[in-house]
């Protein structure tokens, strides 16, 4: 399946794939054109999905701010929502399955696979000791493209972690679309093994508007982004797949 997608102009593509500021700049001008864009920020913020204070990280780092995207399934309208925004993101991509991150994802995909009959697929973060002791559940022949889906991205880690076993079991990944960019690396770091990343928000996205609908200051706003650029991380895994590994 090959997801339609509307056509740009000669010089929107010669802009579009020479210089990748300016390609960030036209995905926000298209995606602003729906109202859609500032109501999933709105939404986050008031549910408690984005919180700002100060929050230790998994990486021990003590971070300004919080994405705390599982609470999105107790929201079902907002859940899809975000599902058809992920799903807009996904067009012109060649998709014949969809497999989200576990655990935060796994609701996303669900929604795509049924609203848009995309056969998806399950990886175990752990392989049974029982049973058939699948890492992959799910129907797929050998280089059918999985579409991943992810809630977020700071080093890209769980990301690689989820390709790797299905490319493995014969699968071909090139695309993953996410919610939300930290902008701490992990984008250019899964890019740089060939993969695509497509967001639908990076936090300077969010703080910004965030800040200029009053919700956060000015002073918040300026130390989030500190943060950001102070605080880059690296992808540091042993056996890296690439989007060209068979």
């Amino acid at each position: 399946m090959i997801l339609e997608q509307q056509p740009m102009t000669y010089g929107e593509r010669i802009e579009y794939s020479v210089n990748p500021t300016a390609k960030r700049l036209f995905e926000i001008m298209e995606e602003k054109k729906s109202n859609k864009y500032f109501e999933i920020i709105d939404r986050l913020y008031e549910i408690g999905a984005l919180k700002f204070g100060d929050f230790k990280l998994k990486s021990g780092i003590q971070s300004p701010f919080y994405l705390d995207l599982r609470l999105i399934i107790s929201h079902p309208k907002l859940l899809e929502t975000i599902s058809d925004q992920l799903w807009k993101k996904a067009a012109g991509l060649k998709i014949d399955r969809i497999c989200g991150v576990p655990y935060t994802a796994l609701p996303l995909a669900t929604c795509l696979s049924l609203k848009h009959d995309i056969p998806m697929l399950l990886k175990r973060k752990e392989v049974k000791t029982y049973g058939t002791k699948k890492m992959i559940e799910g129907h797929f022949l050998k280089n059918d493209r999985c579409l991943i889906i992810e809630d977020l991205i700071t080093s890209g880690a769980s990301i690689i972690e989820t390709i790797k076993p299905l490319q493995e079991a014969g699968l071909k990944i090139e695309d993953i679309v996410i919610i939300v960019d930290r902008e701490q690396g992990g984008t250019l770091s899964v890019e740089k093994l060939g993969f695509h990343v497509h967001s639908l928000y990076t936090i300077t996205d969010i703080v910004n508007h965030l800040c200029t609908t009053g919700k956060i200051t000015e002073e918040k706003k300026n130390g989030i982004l500190e943060f950001i650029k102070n605080n880059q991380v690296s992808l540091i895994m042993q056996d890296t797949p690439t989007a060209h590994t068979r």
